[in-house]
């Protein structure tokens, strides 16, 4: 049972006015120089509030309504408006600190003020720094010492609230100064680096002024619900911009999924088969902060803007070019910026579908690794409603492929479902039939504790040979239910990298006034496993250039946490363990002088020195002199690779990065032409499932014993 505890509206309204700082009180008491009155909740946002705040009974984590929710949801609202703690003052936060265990109480009676109130305060603060902002340029960028032993903090996200205005003038002069520095080491004018940062910061401002009652209230709204877990989210009637918006399902565009994060607009997966996942420049954390149309227009900045915004700008007919400016995952600082050109196109169902290749190992080819690539877990639902047989399914393309690739005689089966993010259950649960004679697939407890367990459809295997599964850190939901069963049953070595750790079912529920999806249950693997949080550990694990303090369930708020049930009714068909390592040596050995993997660790080592830098400098000689040891050590890695490929090093990263932006805009006008990419994980994974394919010679058993 919640608990809910009604508290006395008039103290509280009395309470928050008392204690207010002298500013936040006159935009809350309604002084005409800074109230915003035309930020108030209607009436159907407050009926909304008290009818999720039911809805919430139903969630899988059962939490009870209280004063503790409160200061969490609190806490949430305030990280959501002010991440990076730039623009309140401690003394803001204290003045909002009389509501902070009252809002559990507000919000269930569709109270909505003090979230109103709130961001009231955070935009009349946004505005101050912005006019100090443009103030510090009109005084000219002499006005700024670089020669000064200064720092910038680069993740402020556990930092203190500055104490007062006098310490937010001091922190946003060093950020003013670590832009301009910035763009002084891109070798960017200084009047043009003055027009560029007012062009940025008039845009903000206008487009704080630009924010709707509808705007406010599902950032205050999703800050109650993420306090039950990162993938409940509110959606306003019209527009879903604070969370993500697939710009494949309608229109042309990048084939990309999008989402509002801080200020910037963050690359959260790109779509299989899509305009952006061909490209291969742009990747997931990316973040967007930057549009141009075509190859020569004008590189608009997108900092702060709409979701809505940016995405109507990203798309555009089929055949055109995008640019997009985008500060990479693995950037060193916020001004480390990527140009990227993107030819639009629409996301076609077939671009997705499975395909299949056959790698030939050894000097002569005497081993044979049939692949088949698995972009998504897909289903046309409306052919097969209508009862056409041929309907796209990815069960039904696998088992074509597979009785193909059975005449060419194989030595084992690879399933590559590396960047496939889910899609069908029910996909991903027939395709583990075709690998195992029968028995439960996946297993799903709802928010009562019951267990439903869903089981093989298609009784009978229709490859018994040995066999893995390809994973990294973009495979999520159905490929984990997959990859997991897999492991489970012993029936393939998984390989790669830790998976997502996507392990949640949410359901869409129409509110009086927009939509609330909410997470309802949890997957769980046939041995009792949780999904969630924690993935799929490979057996055999190979190295990624992937920050996973960015990417994955573990790097998301409030995400759920992993755990185990009882394990489902079913028969293993081997147990590989005892395998795994002589398998781990062989692979070991190989690893130990591969150029291909030597450049992958070191983009790895890049990635963690960037994360551990706590501050950067401000110091313009030591700021250059920094950039350029890690531009030297960048190209230093990057010629390595080449040589080994047999291409001609590069004189500069400037150089490279155009080579880079070349050769994408080949492939995207030659799609073909992405099937000559070295692809290192591929081959060495090929190479894995051949030695446990060499255990068994070729009698089509899978080595181990149950």
């Amino acid at each position: 049972m919640t608990q809910h505890r009604i508290g006395p509206r008039g103290l509280f309204v009395l309470l928050i006015l008392a204690v207010l700082a002298p500013a936040a009180w006159a935009l809350m008491n309604g002084d005409p120089e800074t109230a915003t009155p035309e930020l108030a909740p209607s009436a159907d946002q407050k009926g909304a509030a008290e009818e999720i705040v039911d809805r919430l009974d139903n969630h899988y984590r059962e939490l009870a309504f209280n004063d503790e929710l409160s200061a969490r949801v609190w806490q949430n609202y305030l990280d959501s408006l002010d991440p990076n703690r730039v623009y309140f003052t401690q003394g803001d936060i204290e003045s909002f600190r009389s509501v902070r265990e009252q809002l559990d109480d507000q919000l269930a009676d569709g109270e909505l003020k003090a979230g109103f109130d709130i961001f009231r305060v955070y935009r009349q603060r946004m505005g101050e720094r912005l006019d100090y902002l443009l103030d510090r340029l009109d005084q000219g960028l002499d006005s700024l010492s670089f020669d000064q032993e200064e720092t910038l903090r680069v993740d402020r996200a556990e930092a203190h609230w500055p104490e007062d205005e006098a310490a937010l003038h001091d922190l946003w002069r060093r950020r003013l100064k670590n832009a301009v520095l910035s763009m002084r080491l891109n070798d960017v004018e200084d009047d043009e680096i003055v027009k560029r940062l007012r062009r940025r910061y008039e845009g903000q401002r206008n487009r704080m002024k630009q924010n709707t009652n509808e705007d406010v209230f599902q950032v205050y709204i999703n800050a109650l619900t993420q306090t039950y877990d990162p993938h409940t989210s509110y959606f306003t009637p019209h527009r879903s911009e604070n969370f993500d918006i697939s710009m494949s399902r309608s229109l042309e565009g990048i084939g990309a999924v999008l989402q509002s994060e801080d200020e910037y607009t963050k690359v959260i997966r790109l779509v299989p088969g899509g305009p952006a996942a061909r490209n291969g420049r742009l990747h997931p954390a990316d973040r967007i902060v930057g549009v141009a149309q075509g190859e020569d227009g004008e590189m608009k900045n997108v900092i702060s803007m709409r979701l809505d915004e940016v995405v109507d700008k990203i798309r555009g007919p089929k055949g055109s070019i995008v640019r997009l400016k985008v500060i990479p995952h693995d950037a060193a600082n916020d001004h480390d910026t990527r140009m990227i050109s993107i030819e639009r196109n629409k996301v076609e169902l077939k671009e997705q579908a499975a395909s299949k290749e056959i790698l030939e190992l050894g000097e002569n080819g005497e081993q044979r690794i049939g692949v088949i690539r698995i972009p998504a877990f897909y289903m046309d639902f409306e052919a097969a409603r209508r009862g056409d047989p041929d309907y796209a399914s990815t069960t039904r393309d696998v088992a074509q492929l597979i009785m193909e690739l059975q005449d060419e005689n194989l030595d084992g089966l690879m399933v590559d479902l590396r960047d496939n993010s889910g899609g069908s259950l029910q996909e991903a649960i027939k395709l583990v039939s075709l690998f195992i004679d029968s028995g439960p697939t996946v297993q799903v407890r709802d928010n009562r504790n019951d267990v439903q367990v869903e089981s093989d459809q298609l009784p009978g295997a229709l490859y018994r040979g040995p066999m893995a599964v390809l994973v990294n850190r973009y495979s999520a939901s159905a490929s984990e239910i997959f990859a997991g069963a897999m492991q489970d049953y012993g029936r393939a070595l998984v390989i790669g990298g830790q998976t997502f750790g996507k392990g949640t079912v949410q359901s869409l529920m129409e509110l009086n006034h927009g939509e609330l999806k909410m997470t309802r249950a949890k997957f769980y693997r046939v041995s009792g496993k949780s999904n969630q949080h924690r993935g799929i550990l490979p057996d055999l694990q190979l190295p990624y250039a992937v920050d996973k303090t960015q990417i994955g369930e573990s790097a998301l708020d409030n995400a759920l946490p992993w755990d185990v049930i009882d394990q489902a009714d079913y028969d293993p068909v081997v147990n590989l363990n005892p395998l795994i390592p002589r398998l781990r040596a062989q692979h070991q050995e190989r690893m130990e002088d591969n150029p291909e993997f030597d450049y992958v660790r070191s983009q790895i080592e890049l990635i963690e020195a960037g994360r551990e830098r706590e501050r950067t400098t401000l110091h313009a000689d030591k700021r250059r002199e920094r950039e350029r040891e890690r531009d030297e050590k960048r190209l230093t890695i990057e010629n390595r690779l080449r040589e080994h490929r047999g291409k001609k090093p590069v004189e500069s990263m400037e150089e490279l990065e155009k080579l880079r932006e070349e050769q994408a805009m080949e492939q995207a006008r030659n799609p073909d032409a992405e099937q000559n990419r070295p692809d290192p994980h591929l081959r060495e994974a090929a190479r894995i499932l051949g030695d446990l394919a060499g255990m068994n010679g070729k009698s089509g058993k899978v080595a181990g014993r149950p």
